[in-house]
């Protein structure tokens, strides 16, 4: 057991209540109560066990929350995350490609997965027409993790398979065109 400057257990704090009484308080990813008892006794070390113990039942998964929506874009991406997929790619892929799913996901995560169509993608990315490289990422990275989403059975198919993102007039002006391939 590590032990803290103070010389608590890890993820406690001496705190003194509003009455002026002196209390031990553990806090860690949500979790946050009082133990009683003399530190380091039989009795205080039970409560402390108990309090990691519903911190890590709490730990849904990398990702994930309480309020993620099985089927959604949002289970999806956490699936994604905790895959081996994404764990074997490098750590500055992994950071761009989260980067780009958590603002899709801020977004749209809510959406369930079977309903996401081509003609959605279509105009989410035309939206985003000022920002070609940002749509051309955005674009890459759906393709990838809604295949991801075939191979696990979430969808039958990959609506971003033939999906293209913008592509800037050539010779420095700044007209951007849109492409999407169709059937």
């Amino acid at each position: 057991m590590l032990k803290t400057k103070s010389g608590l257990p890890k993820h406690c704090t001496h705190v003194t209540d509003r009455h002026g009484k002196h209390r031990v308080r553990f806090r860690r990813r949500g979790v946050s109560q009082y133990l009683t008892g003399t530190p380091w006794s039989e009795e205080f070390m039970h409560q402390y066990a108990a309090a990691l113990e519903r911190e890590t039942s709490q730990c849904v998964g990398v990702g994930a929350n309480l309020k993620t929506i099985p089927g959604s874009f949002s289970a999806l991406c956490v699936a994604f995350y905790n895959s081996a997929e994404f764990a074997a790619l490098k750590a500055s892929t992994q950071a761009m490609q989260r980067g780009v799913l958590e603002r899709f996901r801020r977004d749209h995560g809510h959406r369930k997965l079977a309903d996401l169509k081509r003609i959605h993608l279509t105009a989410i990315v035309g939206s985003m027409r000022e920002t070609p490289a940002a749509a051309n990422n955005l674009v890459k990275v759906l393709r990838k993790i809604l295949e991801f989403a075939v191979a696990q059975e979430m969808i039958a198919t990959n609506p971003a398979r033939q999906l293209s993102g913008c592509r800037r007039a050539a010779s420095g002006s700044s007209v951007v065109y849109f492409i999407a391939i169709g059937h």
